[in-house]
């Protein structure tokens, strides 16, 4: 009986020692295969699940009930080179960059200006377009430029670079969730001015009547990028590729000319790694 005991014992163990050989070797070979299956660590293996706005044009927002805008429709191009197709979900900017690092975007596009500070919440890809501070103020106010904000009610995008230098020039700007919010203030009167993207700025303009007016515009100091989460290299390099062959083949500079006509592009700004040249919208189209 001692004997019996023991020789089952032993075996007991040893089919406990196969099975946990086996689990490891599967846990190891499911790795392998996620990363041959996705190797972007994409929520959806081949799609880009992308945050953005729905209020933003010509940077990105809603048409006809679907996701467009420059930086969108760049973004799907990009995509294309490294064989990804892109998902788009609306949110709004003050929210972003938290959830592209938590996974809840693998991406996010929405004309976001890299700073020092949002290099700590997200990583971010090459630069792919520039942009101007917009001030916008109601029909009729005396406001022409951005020297003469102090003491007055400025109203910002809550997290947005405007918002950075509305508080670094000791602004105390009224914060809201979107673009509507801030154009909402404006038409109502109970703000003094809006500093905006400049190219939002423009359209909210031109789209409010006459109650709205552009006062000044100055360029902003840092490139757009997408972002995407902490420590995501493969991703974050299979956009930056992309990039450099839509610059390359003139997609990039006819989406410029197509959202932004007639707009110069600063001499100092290069788009992408810098390793190859963008054609003119001419030559592109």
């Amino acid at each position: 009986m001692r004997i019996r005991t023991a020789l089952t014992r032993v075996a007991a163990l040893g089919a406990a020692a196969a099975l946990a050989a086996t689990a490891l070797t599967a846990c190891g070979g499911g790795d392998a295969a996620d990363r041959t299956h996705n190797p972007y660590g994409l929520l959806q293996p081949g799609v880009i699940r992308a945050g953005t706005l729905t209020d933003a044009p010509p940077n990105v927002y809603l048409k006809d009930g679907e996701f467009t805008g420059f930086d969108n429709d760049l973004l799907r191009a990009v995509a294309g080179k490294v064989g990804l197709t892109v998902e788009f979900v609306g949110t709004d900017f003050s929210a972003l960059l938290s959830q592209v690092n938590n996974r809840k975007f693998d991406v996010g596009s929405s004309s976001i200006t890299v700073t020092e500070a949002r290099k700590k919440t997200v990583d971010f890809g090459n630069g792919y377009d520039f942009g101007y501070f917009g001030l916008d103020v109601p029909a009729g106010s005396a406001i022409t430029g951005f020297d003469q904000l102090a003491g007055k009610r400025v109203v910002v995008v809550q997290g947005t670079v405007q918002d950075d230098f509305a508080t670094r020039q000791n602004l105390d700007p009224v914060r809201v969730p979107d673009y509507n919010g801030a154009v909402n203030q404006l038409k109502a009167g109970t703000a003094d001015a809006w500093i905006a993207p400049a190219e939002i700025g423009d359209k909210s303009a031109a789209d409010s009547n006459g109650r709205i007016r552009v006062a000044a515009k100055q360029l902003s100091p840092a490139p757009t990028a997408y972002a995407v989460a902490k420590g995501n290299d493969r991703l974050r390099e299979a956009l930056n590729k992309g990039l450099d062959e839509v610059i390359a083949d003139g997609t990039w500079s006819r989406l410029q000319e197509q959202y932004y006509p007639g707009r110069p592009i600063p001499a100092d700004f290069t788009p992408g790694s810098g390793s190859v040249a963008a054609p003119s919208p001419s030559a592109a189209s």
